[in-house]
């Protein structure tokens, strides 16, 4: 009879999953401070008012351009050093350089901070990667999903410190909440030097990788890569179109910002549980339930513009978008070998967030031209091209069960 796992790595485990989910937190008031601030602040800073978004457009920009880039750069120095290099430079760097900017009253130097809290989420999106290198098999889909139920907490800590803390820098006004950004972020680098990511989740010199090309012939691949890019792309176009589609209607702020909140709670505390569902059902029925909720959000978008009809549309987006994205994430890491971990991660992230950059950069255009409705409708144009990947990839898996029988 074989003996019991040592407790030592099982307490291990569970300490490096830790750290990744309060790390995730922290790096998430972040980005949400930055979604629900920095618009404002740019308005304020900006010398033409079309510009007040900017910011936020840059941060965005900022994590496209360094998602590729910082899974190669781990791949070669390992997971701790390039999270710790994302916090500082991004985190702490991003938050005073836009506190900087703001006492200097430089639009632009906001920006450039601004830009490097995007470089800062460039690293951070690969908290979920590193939750699986450090996990045991079995436990694997449940760290994942630990790891971005940190943004419960993020949901109700982004937007006060997005409030609460604007006075807290005397003579800067709206600067507290960019030197909280800071200082948080040199709280995670310091939980980060705690992380111990086993030597089998480490770059090790010598292995043999196969051809990108040739591992984006897999099925599973496709249907991971398009489940979370087309699944984010989705979520936030309309994400950023509710408040604008809400004031049109004629609500306060209030009732938007309470929909939001919401709304977040809708995308990560599904987290808790995702795993779980993932390990019982097997990823492909959790990306088909992710699927047919965002079409649930689809019609209860354009079935009225009451509170009620924005509260049911917005949590179901939240949830459908948190099933795709984190099994596709789940079903991403079956497809490489730990030496290919870093391009195929690399490109997995590079392809979302050019899809969440271009998401928000069209949102308000369609959100103008189409109306409410209509464009929840145009929706259902990418979510059908998920589902079309899904049951390709059924048929595959069939037609290798009816090879090997």
């Amino acid at each position: 009879m074989p003996a019991p796992p040592p407790v030592q790595p099982q307490r291990r485990e569970k300490l490096n999953v830790a750290i990744l989910v309060v790390s995730q937190m922290l790096f998430m008031v972040a980005t949400i401070t930055v979604m629900t601030l920095s618009g404002v602040v740019g308005q304020q800073l900006s010398p033409n008012p079309a510009y007040a978004t900017l910011p936020i457009a840059i941060m965005m920009i900022g994590t496209v351009t360094s998602t590729l880039p910082a899974s190669l750069f781990m791949k070669r120095v390992g997971r701790r050093t390039g999270f710790i290099l994302g916090a500082g430079l991004g985190g702490v760097g991003g938050g005073l350089v836009s506190l900087g900017g703001i006492a200097a009253g430089s639009f632009w130097l906001f920006c450039a901070g601004n830009l490097l809290i995007g470089l800062y989420q460039g690293f951070a999106m690969y908290y979920r990667f590193a939750a699986v290198d450090v996990a045991s098999p079995g436990f694997r889909s449940k760290a994942i999903s630990l790891v971005m139920a940190g943004g419960v907490a993020a949901a109700f800590l982004g937007p006060w410190n997005a409030s609460a803390t604007l006075d807290w820098v005397p003579d800067v006004p709206s600067g507290g909440p960019y030197l909280i950004i800071a200082l948080l972020a040199l709280l995670a680098i310091g939980l980060l030097s705690q992380l111990k990511v086993p030597a089998s989740g480490e770059p090790q010199p010598g292995e043999a990788t196969r051809p990108m090309a040739r591992i984006a012939r897999q099925p599973r691949f496709r249907v991971a890569v398009i489940a979370g890019a087309i699944g984010y792309g989705v979520m936030v176009l309309v994400m950023t179109a509710t408040p604008l589609a809400m004031r049109g209607q004629g609500f306060e702020m209030s009732q938007v910002a309470f929909i939001m909140q919401w709304h977040v709670l809708g995308m990560y505390a599904p987290s808790f549980f995702t795993g779980s569902l993932i390990s019982r059902f097997g990823v492909e029925r959790i990306l088909t339930a992710g699927v047919v909720i965002l079409l649930g959000t689809v019609l209860f978008s354009n079935l009225g513009t009451s509170m009620a009809h924005f509260w049911v549309a917005l949590v179901l987006l939240g949830i459908g978008w948190n099933f795709l994205f984190i099994g596709g994430s789940a079903l991403l890491a079956a497809t490489h070998s730990e030496a290919e971990r870093g391009k195929v991660q690399g490109v997995n992230d590079l392809i979302i967030f050019s899809l969440v950059a271009v998401g928000s950069l069209m949102s308000g255009q369609l959100l103008h031209h189409l109306g409410w409705e209509s464009l929840n409708l145009a929706m259902l144009l990418p979510i059908l091209i998920i589902a079309i990947a899904l049951v390709g990839w059924q048929q595959s898996n069939r037609q290798e069960a009816g090879a090997s029988t």
